[in-house]
């Protein structure tokens, strides 16, 4: 019996894509990589890019890739150490797939639990992302298996995949798989299985919908993408999931029409972002401004340069969240609050100067900004 199909429906606007593409679609039949799949994949990239979207690719396939290039040894792959093996072997391929079907540049960015997890790496890594889209190159994103260890590991492509949409500030999570989208029960092996073309929030009772994994190649189930939708749902992210088998319903995805599963954002991208920002922990270090720059922040589109800057009070490191304040009428007034790009000893070096100047006043520069508006959240009620 055939399983039902998913409904087609409107896709939500969207600007910026993270697009996760698992193993099962990219692994051959024979060991290696295979272009059956990835093909109408990278015709989907391309029509996005052409429409003028962004997309970051988080690809699988690195250790199926080195894999084939020892046929002589498979059985020897099984341990930490060769599995890191491989993947460094694979990585080449993976991103010489990829760039095969594109005239613009590929990019490798390897991503490790540590560069998530300490603020100052989280910051490099996102700024090199964004920094590679405004090149027009194509992000292909994976975990450094070379370097990870299992108990430091992101674990799989679709958590990390939710990651890197937060990370980047993605509109949406796509997860291409070799299945039309989530279903009440296996449909491989439950023909009453119904397809579920909508997912408000992901509750345990969607979660006990959840199956093993589908394919050898992978390392992920359906358990895995319902994870990486609840993260992304907690940043803000929508996440689709449909079949990367399926030619038409890649076509429709690149007319904006989905045949497979939603899975919605609780809030908006915006208000997540926001919310989290208001309510993150201080780290007790100040940046004073002058009145224009507390205006300019207050209107809640500006970002904080350093000639708005008079002061700094208490300590804080780059990557920290501080408070922004300013003074009026002998009165100060917290007006915002943000994270910072400069630690506190920097932004006294640079307080007041010009952006251009900050490369020249510290031997380097992360950014003309010291607090970015996408970092930044206004309090209400003061700076206007």
């Amino acid at each position: 019996m055939t399983a039902r199909r998913h409904s087609e429906q409107e896709l939500p606007r969207w600007r910026r894509a993270v697009l996760k593409v698992g193993s099962s679609l990219l692994a051959a039949n024979g060991g290696g990589l295979s272009t059956r799949y990835a093909l109408g994949l990278a015709e989907f990239i391309a029509a996005s890019h052409r429409a003028g979207r962004e997309v970051v690719l988080v690809s699988s396939g690195a250790v199926a890739a080195g894999r084939a290039l020892v046929r002589a040894q498979p059985e020897t792959a099984h341990g930490l150490a060769a599995r890191q093996a491989l993947a460094a072997l694979g990585q080449t391929t993976v991103v010489a797939l990829w760039q095969r079907f594109f005239d613009r540049p590929v990019a490798q960015v390897l991503l490790t639990h540590d560069d998530l997890r300490n603020r100052r790496r989280y910051l490099n890594a996102r700024a090199t992302l964004r920094e590679l889209l405004a090149l027009g190159a194509l992000p292909v994103v994976n975990e450094n298996d070379t370097v990870a260890v299992d108990e430091l590991k992101l674990g799989d492509n679709d958590n990390l995949a939710a990651i890197v949409a937060a990370l980047v500030d993605a509109d949406l999570l796509l997860i291409a798989t070799d299945i039309d989208g989530l279903y009440s029960a296996n449909p491989r092996t439950d023909p009453t299985a119904v397809p579920v073309d909508d997912v408000a929030a992901v509750t345990p009772a969607i979660f006990a919908m959840a199956g093993g994994a589908g394919s050898s190649a992978g390392t992920g189930g359906m358990r895995t993408k319902l994870e990486a939708a609840t993260k992304a749902a907690a940043a803000g992210i929508g996440t689709l999931l449909f079949n990367g088998t399926d030619a038409q319903a890649l076509r429709l995805l690149a007319q904006d029409r989905l045949r497979g599963t939603r899975f919605r954002a609780a809030e908006t991208r915006l208000h997540a972002r926001k919310y989290w920002l208001r309510h993150a922990p201080l780290a007790g270090g100040c940046i004073r401004v002058d009145a224009g720059a507390a205006r300019a922040l207050g209107s809640g589109g500006a970002s904080l340069l350093p000639g708005g800057i008079v002061g700094v009070r208490g300590e804080f490191a780059r990557g920290d969240m501080v408070e922004i304040e300013t003074e009026q009428q002998d009165q100060v007034f917290s007006i915002a609050r943000g994270i910072s790009q400069y630690a506190a000893a920097e932004v006294r070096r640079i307080a007041g100067r010009k952006s251009a100047e900050i490369e020249s006043l510290l031997g380097y520069s992360y950014g003309e900004t010291v607090v970015h508006r996408d970092d930044l959240v206004a309090l209400s009620g003061v700076g206007a």
